[in-house]
């Protein structure tokens, strides 16, 4: 009768786990949050470029270093949405600001959130709630489709609900498209809702609440070519500039496309022809 008493409870914990114990943040400067069972990973080595590579993006990086540096700091501050171009280094714009503020000796950290963990944010956030660090909330990629209900906890990040949004927390999203869901499906809602100015009103205002707006745009020719020459100084890869611009040139051809991170892919493949490692 013992054990099989114990084999339900051991099921009922199994299906409930107890809540997840606080997390330690003295060991990492970088955290993703998981789910099934929740915790906080830390992030040894985050995957980054430093912040003088990342040509073109002058006006979003002086903004964003800013405001990253007052809620560092204590100050206000605002959420911000990194909208734009796929490859122009948003997320990249984030985690290198990120460590440039922690390199000026201010306590900041970063947490990961993945756009299908949304549910989970008030769990999240009543970790963060508790510390005494300063968190940046970084969601990559962040976009709904019309079925889509994750939305609605995007809110509670942004508004906070009764309890408001902690105050040693700022969200950071990048997405590429400015109101974070797609022209047709708000054109949908236009077209077949009973009060269409409300039904859209709804879904565009969400991205209202991120108090800075950071467009990214396609890049130039010369811009992108300065971002290889940029990568080949930092790494030291000697290349004559007349072969250097042929061949980057004929990679975004045969790519159809140009941005940072069609550069970036190009000075990966020109380092490992020249026997550098990157």
């Amino acid at each position: 009768m013992t054990d099989t008493l114990l084999r339900i409870a051991e099921a009922l914990e199994r299906l409930s786990p107890a809540p997840a114990a606080a997390p330690d943040f003295s060991g990492a400067e970088a955290f993703a949050w998981h789910t099934a069972p929740d915790r906080l990973e830390p992030v040894a080595r985050v995957s980054r470029v430093d912040l003088a590579l990342l040509i073109g993006l002058n006006r979003a990086r002086d903004i964003l270093l800013e405001n990253t540096e007052h809620f560092a700091r204590g100050l206000p501050a605002n959420n911000a949405l990194l909208w734009g171009a796929r490859g122009m280094g948003k997320s990249s714009l984030v985690k290198a600001v990120h460590a440039a503020v922690v390199a000026k000796g201010l306590p900041l950290k970063i947490v990961e959130l993945s756009r299908e963990d949304l549910p989970s944010v008030q769990r999240l956030l009543k970790h963060l709630r508790a510390s005494e660090a300063r968190f940046i909330l970084f969601c990559d990629d962040l976009s709904f489709s019309h079925d889509d209900q994750h939305y609605k906890s995007l809110k509670a990040i942004l508004d906070g609900g009764i309890e408001g949004r902690p105050d040693n927390v700022i969200l950071y999203a990048t997405s590429n498209r400015r109101h974070l869901m797609p022209r047709d499906m708000i054109e949908n809602e236009r077209s077949t809702a009973i009060s269409p100015s409300e039904a859209v009103e709804e879904k565009v205002s969400l991205s209202d609440r991120f108090g800075l707006w950071l467009g990214f745009h396609p890049c130039s020719q010369d811009e992108y070519l300065e971002m290889i020459r940029g990568y080949c100084a930092a790494h030291g890869v000697e290349v004559a500039e007349d072969v250097l611009r042929a061949e980057a040139i004929e990679w975004q051809a045969t790519r159809g496309s140009r941005s940072g991170r069609v550069a970036w892919q190009f000075f990966t493949d020109l380092a490992a022809r020249h026997g550098v490692r990157i």
